[in-house]
């Protein structure tokens, strides 16, 4: 009757596994069997990937058997099966191995619908009691949970009371659904063992399947399984003893090798196959509903209309044009169709919660730049400005969910996540998970460790290493030049190993912000567990399963950007009676460009890099379609696809516009004819190659999945061909395809292009109109960006901002704005910005501190703060309004640090107690000052440590510097 593998274990059972599900799945077709069950400890991770391969080898399959036997050879775009003679297309069965506290086995394949949601139940049991990454459960759980599947039953090594008692209370539950599951361990005994588990399965009057229980698609995984093995317990590989494999058996068998394997238990052989026919549940069936998201007696469809309605109106006080108009209704009836109101209304929902709450947000994502997610408040971009049409997003013909991110600050994004998690319930909501990788430097380090290299080796084989994944640069010629000896026999294992431990999954993570939300019970659909953060929880999928399953997420981001654009929005309210939002901002501001075009942009979000104030004055923005350029210009892609020079050659008048054909044209026509963003790099796959939208649908997931796979470059040929079919140019293709290929390392799509431009105008109008504000909001944003403290302070300064110390009297924990006594605002340095003082310390020295203070003594008896509080402070500086200088400041903070006396013994009335003498400290230099300032601010008011040392270095006369060794030792010192 055929034999089925019920028991395979992939590298999902993190460092244990030695093969990938989708290595299972080739193999398995290569070998002729038909259905496997993937079966990871306590775990469905790994299940959805082996669920699309098995689906890509039905359409490699498919499509084989569709090219003509005589004819044309198969076109070179249909890939090549895993074998030129496969035609098995394996069913993948979904599963677990549930490991159990108290010494049960027991591999669960559920039957039906029901039985998957009973499993993931299970399973989220067990992980949620539980820290992450480990599962407790126990029999009782089974038993309570595991109706509806089969029960593969593993006998121990020694059968104890304890085990029989407990196996007979779970064929009593559960019938004929439980069998025992027999497995060689190819030590010589397998003859004996399996007769001694035949004669126990009688016992217990249930029949036996046989399984070859792989954790390896091939035999030649074995060593590295055995490195796996030796950094799960964190030992060598030479120090395994018993851990290691005794060989490399354990690996996925035929139907033939399992019968010979089994001579005499053929009946086992053949009964996996019966039970694979039982278990007709597949992770197609998972049919995910979203939340209804249905108010009172108003449908979604209905709600969605008026809100979105109600927001044209709030948009366009004095009217909409009627081309937003049509806008509007063509998305509405387009969004309709396709059923999704409910996820608009979701994101617009959580968007509603952080305004009400005062958190500024700014949506953006494939179909965030549109009129109804303008209308909803979800974005601030104007959908007139873009070029790319609503149904290159929400798309009927390839019925793809929308995608929508919304960008929180970053201070209180925590606050939008539990919002999500009451509204919705712990059991409907949860993040995606991400599969940590490895990559380049975590390979060499932990293969390295594994395999007895010196730390000093491992440390020079990761300086060679260069990119997110790569492993070149470990090449032999290299290895010479750094002192190591390519021919030595465990450096070249260890190599070996390395390359191919790459791309393995290490353990899973949580995704940065994406949210699935069910109608139902989330916890159904996929198993949940506890994050490593407090009040998290995430589910065993990451973005790419959920998106091969047709699950949508909503992704809640955080931008420090936004955190400071509110604060200095705040900052104007306050001071200028203002109120500006992200829209209302006063538009295209020629000060604002021109303030760009001299690269002025420090701090500015997206364009504050030396790349960008590079290319700002080549560019000079004028518009703010410019500034989407220029955010989409300046990143992997176009710079590898060499597109930065042509775009700016043809912006400049230098070379002549032209487009490569009409239909190019109007995919080009904004850029020059030149491709910057990853809307077009797809276009011109469809149009100018001729990708099928399959194809390039296909081409899309390989960007997104690039950097644990590196598939872009299968797609090569099929482009340049097409390319050439279709009459292009074969340079102009070849620049094409290597901006896709940069896209793969990052992708920068127009619509998010455009979110980030507004951002990128809001905080530059801010920096052009009010600078003491802008640096005030930095400040009190960090950490950010790629400024410190000190640069955000000396650019304010350069802008005409009159900076102020931190003063124990006037400051607050933030920076803060103050009159300076000429009509305008002077930026005051908060406690924040002083290294070592504790947040909690500084708002009681504030809420202490009435009229103000007037002593050192003072701030101790008042605010209740330690002397170590009072000497952070004093090493600030922080009393020199109070006429103390530093040192005597520091003085007096330790004499309180030694015990100083209580108010009422001070021996401070006359002729009481006895005063210490005065003492006479000598003042700082202006040197040491700015050393002082450094330790403890990391910043100085007082002057530049260069200019202590311009007079040394370039004296008067012109001659040679004098002193210069003593120079520059002071310079050092300067500098902190």
């Amino acid at each position: 009757m055929g034999f089925a593998e019920l028991d395979v274990t992939t590298n999902f059972t993190f460092l244990t596994g030695g093969s990938h599900p989708e290595e299972f799945v080739a193999r398995a077709a290569e070998l002729g069997i038909g259905a496997l069950a993937v079966a990871d400890v306590n775990s469905v991770a790994g299940v959805v990937r082996a669920h699309v391969a098995a689906r890509e080898i039905a359409r490699e399959v498919a499509a084989r058997r569709a090219a003509p036997l005589i004819g044309p050879p198969r076109p070179a775009h249909i890939p090549k099966p895993p074998s030129a003679d496969v035609e098995t297309v394996p069913r993948v069965i979904p599963g677990a191995r549930i490991v159990m506290e108290d010494g049960f086995s027991v591999t669960a394949l559920p039957r039906d619908r029901g039985g998957w949601g009973r499993l993931c139940r299970l399973i989220s049991r067990g992980r949620l009691r539980a820290p992450k990454g480990a599962c407790r459960l126990t029999l009782d759980d089974l038993l309570e949970w595991g109706a509806g599947m089969e029960l593969l039953l593993h006998p121990p090594a020694e059968v104890t009371p304890h085990w029989r008692a407990g196996a007979r209370r779970l064929v009593r539950r559960f019938g004929a659904a439980v069998t025992l599951r027999m497995a060689p361990r190819y030590d010589g005994q397998d003859r004996a063992r399996f007769a001694a588990h035949a004669a126990l399965a009688a016992e217990l009057g249930v029949p036996t399947v046989a399984s070859a229980a792989p954790i390896m698609h091939r035999a030649s995984r074995r060593r590295l399984v055995d490195v796996l093995t030796a950094i799960r317990l964190g030992c060598r590989v030479d120090e395994l003893g018993r851990a290691a494999r005794a060989n490399a058996e354990e690996r996925l068998r035929s139907e033939a090798e399992m019968r010979r394997i089994f001579a005499g238990h053929e009946a086992a052989v053949e009964r996996s196959a019966e039970i694979a026919a039982r278990c007709g549940f597949a992770l197609d069936d998972l049919r995910y509903e979203y939340p209804s998201e249905i108010a009172g007696s108003e449908s979604p469809a209905a709600r969605l209309a008026r809100l979105a309605r109600e927001g044209l109106a709030w948009r366009y006080p004095e009217g909409a044009p009627e081309r937003v108009r049509a806008m509007l209704e063509h998305e509405l009836a387009l969004i309709g169709k396709l059923g999704y109101e409910p996820y608009f209304l979701t994101v617009r929902d959580i968007v509603a919660f952080a305004r009400s709450r005062g958190i500024l947000c700014q949506g953006r994502g494939s179909a965030a730049n549109s009129v109804v997610c303008y209308c909803l408040g979800i974005t601030a971009v104007s959908p007139e400005i873009g070029s790319m049409v609503f149904e290159r997003f929400v798309s009927e013909a390839r019925d793809e969910p929308p995608d929508i991110d919304v960008d929180f600050e970053h201070e209180r994004r925590e606050e939008v996540i539990q919002h999500i998690y009451e509204r919705y319930g712990r059991h409907r909501a949860g993040l995606c998970a991400t599969v940590i990788h490895y990559r380049g430097k975590r390979a060499v380090r932990e293969v390295g460790r594994a395999m007895g290299l010196s730390e000093d080796t491992i440390a020079a084989l990761s300086s060679q290493l260069w990119g997110f994944s790569s492993s070149e640069g470990l090449e032999a010629a290299r290895l010479r030049e750094i002192g190591l000896d390519p021919a030595d026999r465990r450096l070249s294992q260890t190599l070996a190993l390395v390359r191919e431990i790459i791309g393995f999954p290490r353990h899973l993570s949580q995704h940065v912000g994406g949210f699935v939300i069910t109608e139902g019970r989330l916890d159904e659909l996929c198993p949940v567990e506890n994050a490593a953060m407090e009040d998290r929880t995430v589910i065993s999928w990451d973005k790419d399963d959920i998106d091969a399953l047709g699950i949508l997420k909503v992704d809640i981001l955080a931008l420090g950007m936004l955190t400071c654009i509110r604060k200095a929005f705040e900052l104007i309210r306050q001071h200028h009676r203002i109120d500006y939002t992200l829209a209302t901002l006063p538009p295209e501001d020629p000060a604002v460009y021109d303030m760009l075009c001299r690269a002025d942009s420090l701090g500015v979000f997206q364009v504050e890099s030396r790349a960008q104030m590079n290319f700002l004055p080549r560019m000079r923005p004028r518009c703010f379609y410019d500034l989407v350029i220029e955010v989409a210009i300046i990143r992997p892609g176009p710079i590898q696809g060499d597109m930065v020079h042509p775009y700016l050659r043809r912006r400049n008048g230098e070379e002549e516009v032209r487009f490569p054909s009409d239909a190019l044209g109007e995919v080009l026509g904004k850029t020059l004819g030149v491709p910057l963003f990853q809307e077009q790099a797809m276009q011109i796959a469809i149009i100018g190659a001729g990708f099928t939208p399959e194809e390039a649908d296909r081409l899309r997931r390989s960007l997104a999945t690039f950097k644990k796979h590196g598939s872009v470059s299968e797609f090569r040929g099929r482009f340049m061909r097409g390319m050439a079919a279709n009459g292009y140019d074969a340079e102009f293709a070849e620049r094409c395809f290597s901006q896709i290929e940069g896209f793969g390392s990052y992708g920068f799509p127009e619509s998010h292009a455009a979110s980030f431009a507004l951002l990128v105008y809001a905080s530059a109008w801010l920096k052009c109109h009010h600078p003491g504000i802008f640096a005030c909001a930095l400040l009190n944003s960090q950490p950010m960006g790629f400024y410190a403290p000190a640069q955000i302070v000396r650019d304010a300064r350069e802008h005409g901002v009159e900076v102020r110390p931190v003063c124990i009297n006037a400051s607050y924990w933030d920076n803060v704005m103050e009159p300076d006594g000429r009509g305008g605002l002077a930026l005051r340095l908060g406690f924040r910005q002083i290294r070592a003082l504790r947040e909690e310390d500084a708002r009681w020295i504030v809420a202490a501190r009435g009229n103000g203070y007037t002593a050192v003594e003072d701030v101790w008896r008042r605010a209740g703060v330690g002397p170590a509080t009072l000497r952070v402070l004093a090493e600030a500086d922080a009393f020199a309004s109070l006429g103390v200088s530093r040192r005597e400041a520091l003085w007096a903070a330790k004499a309180l640090a030694k015990g100083g006396e209580l108010p009422l013994f001070a021996g401070d009335l006359d002729g009481e107690g006895i005063m210490e003498p005065a003492a006479h400290l000598p003042a700082m230099s202006l040197a040491e000052e700015v050393v002082e300032d450094y330790v403890a601010l990391r910043l100085t008011l007082r002057a530049h440590p260069m200019a202590l040392l311009r007079h040394l270095l370039t004296p008067p006369d012109g001659s040679p510097p004098v002193g210069a060794e003593p120079a520059r030792g002071r310079l050092t010192a300067a500098s902190g």
